[in-house]
């Protein structure tokens, strides 16, 4: 019976036709493609299984919503076509509210309208939708500056904070008058002008949307300036002069004549702190 030879004194590459085995002895060549190493099976991808889940919870799988969705109803009927971030409106995207019918279509952050935006009712009496807001948005609010039309002859062109009109702002009204200047919480307040529909202008510092402080009244259709001091909305000292009268539609019968003092602002302005210190 032939043994296996020894190949103790000599290196592996100085013996070509045997391999070492394990325990150092050579093993012929011949019997390397009879030998089988096992390897231990390559673990599985570690894949978390929804197979013994409930079927509410596959449900609630299913519903997270991130990145583009065609369409989600809610339960209310409500409905968004746009983009998601964790579960929650974010990106572009278009909401039509059931009830009312309104859409907005624009941006959204963190599940509110957050961005440039346009808002659009829908208008019973013509069922056809009308634009009601566009412009910036802030947490769900009116923020920045945006256009606001409340029907087809009053329009609010101008900034907003916090859903108020606030900042810088034009106000065209439905009488025909038109307001251009600051605002705060909604009203009239800072320096502005209004222009009346009738061709007069008061010109001034407002105060809780009347006029308050000083200002001028140009009388257009009188051809008179009245320039002075206001509280809440009325005139209470100032003088009053002819300004091209002869170009006014309604002049007055006579002229207002010239007042001989040497200087005008001066009682003007002891007046005024009269009427304060009265206050």
């Amino acid at each position: 019976m032939l043994g296996t030879p020894a190949c103790k004194v000599h290196t592996l590459p100085s013996c070509p036709t045997y391999f070492l085995n394990l325990f150092g002895s050579c093993v012929p060549r011949v019997y390397m493609s009879r030998i089988s190493i096992k390897r231990p099976p390559a673990m599985p991808y570690n894949k978390a299984s929804t197979k013994n889940l409930p079927y509410t919870t596959l449900l609630d799988i299913k519903s997270q919503k991130h990145g583009l969705r065609h369409k989600v109803f809610s339960v209310n009927g409500d409905t968004y076509t746009g983009e998601w971030q964790d579960n929650k409106k974010h990106g572009n995207g278009t909401q039509v509210w059931k009830k009312s019918g309104a859409i907005y279509n624009g941006e959204w952050k963190f599940g509110k309208r957050d961005g440039y935006g346009t808002y659009y009712v829908l208008r019973p009496e013509t069922k056809k939708y009308a634009k009601k807001y566009d412009g910036e948005w802030k947490d769900g609010k009116k923020h920045g500056y945006g256009m606001y039309i409340y029907n087809n002859s009053t329009v609010y062109d101008g900034e907003w904070r916090v859903d108020l009109r606030s900042g810088w702002g034009r106000m065209y009204y439905e009488n025909g008058d038109t307001y251009e200047g600051e605002w705060i919480k909604d009203k009239n307040h800072g320096q502005g002008i209004m222009y009346m529909a009738n061709r007069n202008c008061y010109e001034g510092t407002w105060r809780d949307g009347k006029k308050n402080g000083s200002g001028k009244f140009y009388y257009c259709d009188k051809g008179q300036l009245y320039e002075g001091f206001w509280v809440d909305g009325e005139a209470k000292c100032g003088t009053l002069s002819d300004l091209e009268r002869d170009r006014a539609p309604k002049p007055t019968k006579y002229p207002i004549p010239q007042v001989q003092l040497v200087d005008m602002q001066l009682v003007l302005r002891d007046a005024q702190s009269a009427y304060l210190e009265q206050c």
